[in-house]
């Protein structure tokens, strides 16, 4: 006889199907529906005009950020892993995790605090407040949980270099950048492009930082666009234009986990 302990699960199942396949169905009836019948007019206009350059831009951003997070997190964790002090290791693996959660609306409002308009640091040291408010100044901002959450990613897949293998490979001749190159750097690959795709996805779907510094205004961002469609501060009548951007971010969503998922799992093999 067949277990029937599935059906305990029937009610967080249901839940679920409510939660998240309501929202899903009217996501992909608006985005296909226009002036009350099917129509691809709302994908379409998703992939014209401003409504295609702020999906560029949320994509440029997301992809600097994330290089840049995944070389710096890299190399911070890096030296956290190879440090002889436990103490050093643990506060900044916490600092990490603390960190790489600390986003949205307080973190845009430290920084605005810091370094904006009337910011503290900027009055204190008579400092130019624009940059801030530039491409390069809200690529720092997402640094700033980007970086700590990379060294979350990269610490145990640096912990899963065995000295053994460091070992072997210097007692066969091999140099320091050998054993990288042969070993060190494609035991690490998976890890390091799964980090750098997860930091992408983080970017990509960030939404309340950049609106709580008035991004929008200096760079066009895909989830701006898709909050002035829904509420109608700035365009009237274009939630289903909204829904087909938000059905566009799903996919490119969809695409990234697509590639996250089985370079984790490949990392995985090697923490083990």
């Amino acid at each position: 006889m067949r277990s029937k302990g599935w059906l305990g699960a029937l009610p967080l199942l249901g839940f679920v199907a409510v939660i998240f396949g309501l929202p899903a169905v009217a996501l992909l009836t608006g985005a296909f529906t226009a002036e009350g019948r099917p129509s691809l007019a709302n994908m379409q206009q998703s992939l014209r005009g401003g409504y295609l350059t702020s999906m560029l831009g949320s994509i440029q951003l997301s992809a600097v950020v994330a290089v840049l997070g995944a070389i710096f997190g890299t190399f911070l964790a890096y030296a956290v892993v190879t440090s002889r002090s436990t103490a050093l290791r643990e506060s900044v693996l916490t600092a990490s995790g603390v960190l790489a959660n600390f986003g949205g609306v307080p973190l845009a409002f430290a920084w605005v605090a810091t370094l904006g308009n009337t910011g503290l640091i900027s009055e204190l040291l008579g400092l130019s407040t624009g940059a801030l408010y530039t491409f390069w100044g809200l690529t720092t901002v997402y640094l700033y949980f980007s970086i700590p959450l990379m060294v979350l990613v990269m610490a145990p897949a640096l912990d899963g270099l065995r000295p053994q293998w460091r070992e072997a490979a210097s007692n066969n001749g091999a140099t320091t950048w050998q054993y990288w190159r042969y070993v060190g750097i494609p035991v690490l690959t998976p890890a390091l492009l799964g980090g750098v795709v997860l930091l992408f996805g983080m970017c990509f779907a960030a939404f309340a930082t950049a609106a709580a510094m008035g991004a929008g205004t200096v760079l066009p961002l895909i989830t701006l666009k898709i909050a002035n469609a829904l509420t109608g501060d700035v365009l009237i009548g274009y939630e289903n234009v909204a829904l087909a951007l938000s059905l566009n971010m799903i996919v490119i969503a969809g695409l990234v986990m697509a590639i996250y998922l089985p370079l984790q799992k490949r990392s995985s093999r090697w923490l083990q």
